[in-house]
Order: C-alpha cells, then sequence, then structure tokens
C-alpha cells in the first residue's frame, strides 16, 4: 500500500522547513552568538514561531539539532575525501574543510559550547570522524606521505588546535595546517 500524494507533500514540506530552520538557525547563531532568539530563527527561516517549535521545543534541542546537522555535512565531506587520488591531498582537504567550517561557525561553535557544556561532537559523531581520519592516515601512511607513527590520534590533536587558534585569533589557520602539516609528512 503506498502512501496517498497529500501525505508524502506534508512530508516533504516538513522536511524542507527542517532543514531551512536548521540552516537560518546555523547562519543566525555563527553571525550573532548566544543572543539569538527563537522568533529571529524562525522569521528567517520562513516558518511560524508555533512550526519552529513543535520541530523544536526548546532552545537546547534547536542548538543540539543544528550542531548535529554540521557534524552530518562535515562527515560527508570527510567521506567524500577519502577517496582522493592523492592521500596527502586528501589528509590535507579534510584539515582545511576543517578550518573553513570553524572558521564560519565561529559563534556557532560559542553557542554550542554554551548550551552544551562542550563544543565537542557527541560520541557517535566523534568516532565516525575518528574513523574517517584513521582511513585518511593509513591511506597517506601506506603512500609514503606521512610518517609510519601519525596516529589519529595525532590529527585529533591538530584539529583541537586548530580550534583553539581560530576561536582566539591567534593567526592565521591556514598557515596553522601547513605547519602542522609539514610536522607529519614523512623525511
Amino acid at each position: 500500500m503506498s502512501t496517498p500524494p497529500a501525505r508524502r507533500r506534508t512530508r516533504t514540506d516538513a522536511e524542507r522547513n527542517r532543514d531551512r530552520v536548521l540552516e537560518a538557525a546555523r547562519a543566525l547563531f555563527a553571525a550573532s552568538g548566544h543572543d539569538v532568539q527563537m522568533s529571529e530563527v524562525a522569521r528567517a527561516a520562513g516558518v511560524g514561531v508555533g512550526t519552529l517549535y513543535r520541530k523544536f521545543p526548546t532552545r537546547e534541542a534547536l542548538i543540539e539539532a543544528v550542531a548535529e546537522h554540521r557534524a552530518v555535512e562535515i562527515i560527508a565531506t570527510a567521506r567524500r575525501l577519502t577517496g582522493a587520488g592523492d592521500p596527502a591531498e586528501g589528509l590535507a582537504r579534510f584539515l582545511h574543510h576543517m578550518g573553513e567550517v570553524l572558521a564560519d561557525d565561529r559563534g556557532m561553535s560559542e553557542v554550542v559550547e554554551k548550551a552544551m557544556g562542550s563544543s565537542e561532537p557527541r560520541e557517535e559523531t566523534r568516532e565516525a570522524l575518528l574513523a574517517i581520519a584513521a582511513e585518511l592516515i593509513d591511506r597517506a601512511r601506506a603512500s609514503g606521505a606521512v610518517r609510519q607513527e601519525v596516529t589519529t590520534e595525532d590529527v585529533n590533536m591538530v584539529i583541537c588546535g586548530l580550534a583553539a587558534v581560530i576561536r582566539n585569533a591567534a593567526g592565521d589557520w591556514r598557515r596553522y595546517i601547513e605547519v602542522a602539516l609539514d610536522g607529519l609528512r614523512s623525511r
């Protein structure tokens, strides 16, 4: 038995509204930080406040959903990079993508940290990112592009350092990545 067309359209509209809310919230939080009101998010997404609260009953639920949505995008991009022809290039592009996300979403990261007590991704998200990083590192090691002793934890430290450089405006984050990659390269 198939779902009637009206029911499918309703689900599609609801999903589209949810995506618009998440994108609007991410942009507003990134630009304005923690002071963004739920009514501003609804207005920017083009939905009513009631629609927003039906999908996200609390501000924390919205923030968590935005953080998870961002993590899903990062993971999807990272997975595509595991297939890069040049393993060293795949690892470099992964770190640069992380830098771009962190730099573009600086305000969002602060909002997540205030609301959830940490800007660290949830455990399953963190595990997925580390698994992808491990694959990138394994490929780079196998090609001789990085030293054999380089580990996933090394790349995780680079990402944590990258986040600190961006958060504290401590210099050019792209330069930081190049210095870090130079430290990982085979001699």
